[in-house]
């Protein structure tokens, strides 16, 4: 009986010093200074579905990517597991029984068998860069795996490991290793791909299998049978990924649309993700099609290409050179770059001109010698076609039609709708000239290919992106519809390129003067693509056309973004689709130019130039000098024909911008662009 109560003390004592251990354990490990768990890794740039354009490296040159688990195959984790810390999902940091076995083997080799490390202990000692050896480390990785295992779950002690894992060189984590020796994403895993994975950390520079991939090999083998012994793979499935090879050399890391995306990097340096409207599948195809058309050509030569859905405004390929290390200035962004836009700014004056009814597609224009104030230009052939209907001045890209035209419509107005359209023109000497319209203005291939895509958006200016997250809203009318219909009807009736496949691709082509840019731009029902080719120092590419150089490349570029051409959509209700003999005499043949400035030319006194004026059933038009009778015209197309009044009703004007025009007898006209709200 005696004995009882000293046993009870000694229990008690024992409990009360467990706790006491315990409570000084507890503080032990929750005073632990935890090294930053932010980890640094590469900024990317992804394309519209999250595949990665380019990555760049972090500060101390390492490829270091972030990787969630639902970015890796589950094979992967569990490889891992049954390798490393079989009991990972249950030990709180430090697992005592394999640090037990580990004693107990190295006690009877007398050397360091193995280190008993669980996972959480090796991510201690690649958040501190520490050593594996000493005791002193060891505790240190101890203690600090106890807090983390207080800090962090499961899943996130996994997924930091997956990230700072060396791989080998300057390669670091499950993704970085996945891309560069496997070039692929690490979400689908065979289990040779993933056994490696497991295996390289523990010798990461002698089992590199770019320089000794049978090392490598075995060491993958060895994670496979204990993988097996494990039940983490079945003994079937661990054989046939014995007879994989190891990969034997390091692929480069993706680096499609390389200007762009240093473009969004250097706007967003800070940024860890951006998402891009490219298609990378679509990007890298272009990518391949810019290489291909110079090869065999000058190392001088460069080129640019630009894809872009026109419906949405976004940027689905970007091409400003054949590569950063090309020849011929391949890091210069061609897409950016200012140069003459040649003749392909034609389609906007002849737009123009149909807005204003100062022409019609069927319209007669005369193709002879002219001066304009000491200003003669010449045709690119250096021949004259006399009379031809302004849709085949367009087709065959005359100069003298188009410069009369832009006489008529006044350079200054050309130079507005350029900037409605949301490009940035240039000019030279400050005032626009004639000489505009056959390309004495710089303009960029960004800045062309979004003219167009408002010529093919029935006329109203569709402004580029791509950053994913832009939400762009229409801007400005630039023609009218049933003008920008007019102008891709005419362009879709050229005829292609020698070799090229037969469509109704709506195209332009432009040589600036001395043949120093080719352009070719196009569009169908759904995307625009702009090509340039030339030399980015400005100099001279003797023979270069456009027709010859870029056009192939157009349609080459179309053929690679889809299988069939998105048809053109239908004329709208209002246009004027009749013979050039049901024409308005008006309209029959052009006479417009300098006989414009005569002092009687008809002058448009209402509605004037800018109003906005409130909705109304017939908008009052009056009209001062000129010879009747007058043909009144809304958005190009005929209202009132053959009045000998000067004033008149406009009936069925809807809300927004009109372009009101009246012809006089002698083919002089005014106009004015109103807003009615």
């Amino acid at each position: 009986m005696t004995r009882a109560p000293g046993l009870l003390l000694a229990l008690a004592l024992t409990l009360w010093g467990g706790a006491l251990a315990r409570d000084g354990l507890d503080r032990w490990i929750d005073a632990t200074v935890i090294p930053p768990l932010g980890v640094e890794t590469a900024a990317e740039v992804r394309d519209r579905d999250g595949t990665l354009l380019r990555a760049y490296t972090v500060g101390d040159g390492l490829w270091r990517l972030r990787a969630g688990l639902d970015q890796i195959d589950p094979l992967y984790p569990a490889l891992l597991m049954a390798y490393e810390d079989r009991r990972f999902l249950s030990h709180p940091g430090v697992d005592a029984r394999a640090l037990l076995r580990a004693a107990w083997s190295s006690l009877k080799a007398g050397r360091v068998v193995s280190g008993g490390s669980t996972l959480t202990m090796q991510l201690a000692r690649l958040l501190e860069h520490s050593g594996t050896g000493a005791w002193a480390g060891k505790l240190r990785q101890m203690r600090l795996a106890l807090a983390l295992e207080r800090r962090l779950s499961k899943a996130q002690i996994l997924t930091l490991y997956a990230q700072l894992v060396p791989m080998g060189g300057n390669l670091e984590g499950v993704r970085a290793a996945s891309l560069s020796y496997f070039g692929k994403e690490p979400r689908r895993l065979t289990p040779a791909e993933a056994a490696l994975l497991v295996a390289l950390p523990q010798s990461p520079e002698a089992r590199r299998p770019d320089r000794h991939p049978e090392v490598a090999r075995a060491a993958r083998d060895r994670v496979l049978d204990r993988s097996v012994q494990y039940g983490a793979l079945t003994a079937g499935d661990a054989l046939a990924a014995r007879r994989d090879p190891a990969p034997r050399l390091r692929r480069d890391f993706p680096a499609l649309a390389p200007h762009l995306t240093d473009r969004a990097h250097a706007a967003q340096p800070d940024a860890p993700v951006q998402q891009l409207t490219l298609s990378a599948p679509l990007q890298q195809q272009i990518e391949a099609l810019a290489k291909a058309a110079l090869r065999y050509r000058s190392d001088r030569l460069s080129i640019a290409i630009l894809v872009a859905d026109h419906r949405s405004g976004e940027v689905l390929a970007s091409v400003g050179s054949a590569g950063l290390t090309a020849r011929g200035q391949g890091h210069v962004d061609m897409t950016q770059a200012l140069r003459s836009p040649g003749s392909t700014l034609k389609p906007l004056v002849y737009g123009l001109a149909f807005d204003r009814g100062l022409a019609h597609p069927l319209t007669l224009i005369e193709d002879r010698p002219m001066r304009f104030d000491g200003y003669a230009p010449q045709n690119f052939d250096g021949l004259f076609r006399g009379d031809v209907t302004v849709a085949e001045a367009l087709r065959l890209s005359l100069n003298l039609p188009a410069v009369q035209l832009t006489q008529a419509i006044g350079p200054q107005n050309l130079m507005a709708a350029l900037r409605r359209a949301g490009t940035v023109p240039e000019l030279p000497g400050g005032r626009p000239g004639l000489a505009v319209s056959l390309g004495g203005v710089g303009l960029r291939l960004t800045d062309l290919v979004q003219l167009y895509a408002g010529l093919a958006n029935g006329g109203m200016a569709r402004p580029l992106h791509w950053q994913a997250a832009e939400n762009i809203s229409l801007s400005a009318r630039i023609l009218s519809r049933a003008s920008a219909w007019q102008v891709a009807h005419i362009l879709s009736d050229l005829a292609p390129p020698p070799g090229a496949p037969a469509s109704r691709l709506a195209y332009k082509t432009g040589t600036s003067y001395g043949h120093r840019d080719a352009w070719a731009i196009g569009f169908d029902g759904a995307h625009v693509i702009g090509v340039w080719m030339g030399r980015p120092d400005g100099t001279a590419v003797p023979g270069a056309f456009g027709g010859d150089l870029a056009a192939p490349v157009l349609f080459d570029a179309f053929t690679r973004l889809k299988p069939a051409l998105d048809p053109l959509p239908p004329p709208p209700p209002e246009t004027l689709l009749t013979s050039a003999a049901n024409l308005p005499a008006p309209l029959r043949r052009f006479t417009g130019g300098t006989a414009q400035q005569d002092v009687d030319h008809p002058r448009l006194t209402f509605p004037p130039d800018g109003a906005v004026l409130g909705q109304t059933q017939a908008l009052p038009a009056k009209v001062r000098d000129g010879v009747p009778p007058f043909t009144w015209l809304v958005d190009g197309a005929p209202r009132v024909i053959a009045t000998r009044s000067r004033e008149t009703l406009l009936e069925g004007l809807g809300q927004g911008f009109a372009d009101v025009t009246v012809i006089d007898a002698s083919g002089r006209s005014s106009s004015a662009r109103i807003r009615l709200d």
